[in-house]
């Protein structure tokens, strides 16, 4: 017994369930016990792979499974930094980030050659490659700007940006090297690798997003599939970029790209993604690259110590000297400076290929590659140091975020959500939480109201079962949601009552059902609703998946800006359109565009918008001609008695039920001064009587166009 359990524990651990239980132990532990001494946990795994790896106590060594997770962590960083890239940001700061693709890419390499070649005595090809690799970088500090929510950062923008850049040029510049060693280099050369790097963007960009829109259209139900979906689509690009001639890091980034505008950053796919990376797959990567390292190299003569800091020297103030040159010519601030800095400083993932592959082709010697792992993990704890710091500064100045989303104050922001068909509460759902505010702390008040009869009791057992099922749904995208089941005379009395308690400013209903006529007279639940509650209302019908949607059309009648809660549903549709990358396209009139305009710059935002003129608001038909069947159609109409209301906005719910049957669609009524309800001590009434009687009665003799 005890000799098993002896053979067991011997270094190097075969058993590989002892193996992956203290791979784990350490991704534990690791952070929690660096975190007193203020120390990123990026490099206590890092030094955790050093101290249990082959060149330290031999406890794991770099065996197949580990290579594999590893590959995985090292694709995931890639594939993730492309995923939650702002796509629109991206386009705003395209020429930023070309900029700081060729600083980060020159600068290392105009100091890397001259000291390698005229220095440390390296031949031209060496010289070459040893200099490219100084150019290269690795998201490895990522996960820091993730877990401050600065990920949207201009700065973390235009950095990711010239990575993509930079690691592709340094690997192009691998196969050339690789190909001159080999004698390779002719027409031939040149033709393959361009027609293959031309098949493989073309199949990325123009077949994966049409498939996979198709897949989470067609297959909208099982959540599961969507992730082994979005994880073959990664596989898949980064072996297609490794048949290209390129490394399958490029490919994972591709993904990354390919898939941007198809998975909401809020969305549960989301989570389920980043939850699944940041907890196994990435900390492994970490894990393998401090395996890598043998510090026992620097005692095997002068020369390996000269090159390991002279290498490590030269990575790091030509990393520092780009991202100097990049704040000098955007004017950023300190802080912006060293998350550049932070964020491009570490070598890992493309300085191994480099390097290995220059090794194995014998292009460079034994003590190159020993500088290499020391300068890895001396890049990697500065890298995280400072990526650590800068983020702090960036938080603490309030620069977090900069697309402007958030500008408006929204801590105390109260949404609720009453259920009312549980058919469609899953789209609304995730329309909430793709508006939340991230700085409310408040979670999403989910309520349901149960009618005071003999049936209550029954009633209020199954509203709360439903309840449950919601809260179920929610959990996947890790949304915070409040249930609250309560027993009123009707159901637009409840809302109301719970809007008063609440203190709500935004409530989001389903779309209004068929009523007979005896409903209509005495009024129509929406209506009901409408005319209790103050708070901002949106009435929503998904009748298509978000991934389907190719633009946002907002209808905004004259005078809306003049509304109190003008600048609310403009910040959630900017929102909304961030999160889902689509742009926006505002129908209004020439005074209502100037308003939003000078809205827009307020708010910072970088999703692409047009304006569309429309005067004629008294026929609201006409508004047919700006629609579009991939769109979300918003309508912004508003309560009786305000300023912005016309005659022609009453009973638009069901003008549009009728003419936009199959389209996404929202109906959105701006917030008002408290209590200024025209049926606030009414328990029936919720409109004019005889007003809605003579509407009714007209509509009998009326025709429908």
């Amino acid at each position: 017994m005890l000799e098993h359990i002896q053979k067991a524990f011997e270094a190097p651990i075969t058993n590989p369930v002892l193996a992956f239980a203290l791979v784990l132990f350490i991704i534990l532990l690791s952070p929690i016990l660096l975190r007193p001494i203020k120390v990123p946990g990026i490099i206590g795994l890092i030094i955790s792979g050093v101290i249990i790896g082959p060149h330290g106590l031999n406890w794991l060594e770099q065996n197949a499974a580990v290579r594999l997770f590893s590959t995985i962590g090292l694709l995931y960083i890639m594939f993730i930094a492309g995923i939650e890239l702002d796509m629109n940001e991206f386009r705003k700061t395209k020429n930023k980030s070309l900029l700081f693709g060729f600083f980060t890419f020159i600068i290392p390499i105009c100091i890397g050659f001259p000291v390698c070649h005229y220095i440390l005595g390296y031949d031209l090809l060496p010289s070459i490659l040893i200099a490219s690799m100084f150019a290269t970088h690795t998201l490895v500090s990522y996960p820091i700007v993730t877990s401050y929510g600065i990920s949207k950062n201009e700065a973390v923008a235009i950095t990711i940006g010239g990575t993509i850049l930079t690691d592709t040029a340094v690997l192009i510049i691998l196969a050339v090297i690789t190909g001159a060693s080999q004698g390779n280099i002719n027409s031939q050369f040149w033709l393959t690798l361009a027609l293959s790097f031309a098949v493989f963007l073309f199949i990325m960009f123009g077949i994966i997003p049409r498939i996979a829109k198709w897949f989470f259209q067609k297959i909208e139900s099982e959540k599961t599939a969507h992730y082994i979906f979005v994880l073959t689509v990664v596989f898949f690009a980064a072996f297609m970029a490794e048949m290209a001639g390129l490394e399958p890091i490029i490919g994972a980034f591709v993904a990354g790209l390919a898939l941007n505008k198809l998975i909401p950053h809020s969305s549960a796919l989301m989570n389920r993604i980043e939850f699944i990376g940041n907890a196994i797959f990435i900390p492994f990567f970490l894990i393998s690259v401090g395996m890598i390292v043998d510090v026992s190299v620097l005692f095997k003569g002068p020369m390996a110590i000269i090159i390991a800091v002279t290498l490590t020297i030269v990575a790091i103030s030509g990393k520092f000297l780009a991202a100097w040159a990049t704040q000098l010519s955007f004017k950023y601030s300190k802080s912006q400076r060293n998350l550049i800095f932070g964020l491009s400083n570490s070598h890992a993932a493309a300085t191994l290929a480099v390097i290995m592959v220059g090794y194995s082709n014998g292009i460079i010697d034994e003590n190159v590659l020993n500088g290499t792992i020391i300068l890895i993990l001396m890049t990697c704890i500065v890298a995280s140091v400072v990526t650590e710091n800068a983020s702090k500064k960036i938080v603490l100045a309030g620069e977090q975020d900069h697309t402007g989303v958030e500008e408006i104050q929204e801590k105390d922001e109260q949404i609720i959500i009453p259920i009312a068909n549980m058919d469609t509460m899953e789209p609304i759902l995730d329309f909430a939480t793709l508006i939340k505010s991230k700085k409310s702390p408040f979670p999403l008040n989910i309520l349901s109201v149960v009618p005071d009869n003999d049936q209550a009791e029954r009633n209020l057992a199954n509203a709360r079962k439903n309840l449950d099922n919601t809260a179920k749904y929610a959990s996947g995208s890790e949304t915070d949601v409040e249930l609250i089941s309560t027993i009123d005379h009707n159901i637009a009395g409840g809302i109301s009552r719970t809007e008063r308690e609440l203190a709500a400013n935004c409530l989001i209903l389903g779309w209004p059902s068929a009523t007979s006529f005896i409903d209509k007279i005495v009024g129509e639940k929406a209506e009901s609703i409408l005319n209790r509650t103050d708070a901002n209302l949106f009435m929503c019908r998904f009748n298509k998946p978000f991934v389907t949607q190719k633009s946002v059309i907002i209808f905004v009648p004259p005078l809306a800006e003049s509304e109190l809660g003008f600048d609310f549903w403009m910040e959630k549709m900017i929102l909304l359109a961030t999160e889902l990358s689509l742009p926006i396209q505002y129908v209004c009139n020439q005074r209502t565009e100037k308003a939003i305009v000078a809205n827009l710059e307020s708010l910072k935002t970088s999703v692409p918008v047009t304006f569309s003129n429309y005067e004629n608001w008294d026929n609201i038909n006409g508004l047919t001609s700006f629609s579009d069947d991939n769109a979300i159609l918003v309508f912004v109409s508003a309560r009786e008695s305000e300023v912005s209301y016309r005659d022609s906005l009453d009973g638009l719910a069901k003008r549009i039920g009728r003419y936009y049957k199959n389209q996404n669609v929202i109906l959105l009524f701006p917030s008002r001064i408290k209590n200024q309800h025209i049926d606030e001590y009414e328990d029936v009434q919720t409109a004019p009587i005889f007003r809605k009687i003579s509407k009714e009665i007209g509509n009998m003799f009326t025709k429908e166009k």
